[in-house]
């Protein structure tokens, strides 16, 4: 088990996880990212989330994979 932190950004600025998540492996890391991109997206908001990246790192700070918001979103309409 490892612990990693999701940490969002935008243009505008960085939103950082300070507390992190114990997972199990990247599978695992991958689920928690889609979860918690999907809970966002689908919360009533004005928020436009196509431009929202959800980054993944481990305990040095090192990326693991990113999640742009839109691949969850697809193409407006």
């Amino acid at each position: 088990m490892a612990d990693v932190y999701f940490h969002f950004s935008n243009t505008r600025g960085v939103l950082i996880d300070r507390s992190g998540t114990a997972v199990d492996d990247l599978d695992d890391a991958r689920e928690h990212a889609v979860c918690a991109v999907r809970s966002l997206i689908m919360t009533a908001s004005a928020e436009d989330w196509r431009g929202w990246i959800l980054h993944v790192t481990d305990d040095d700070g090192d990326e693991i994979f990113d999640m742009p918001f839109a691949t969850l979103l697809g193409k407006p309409h």
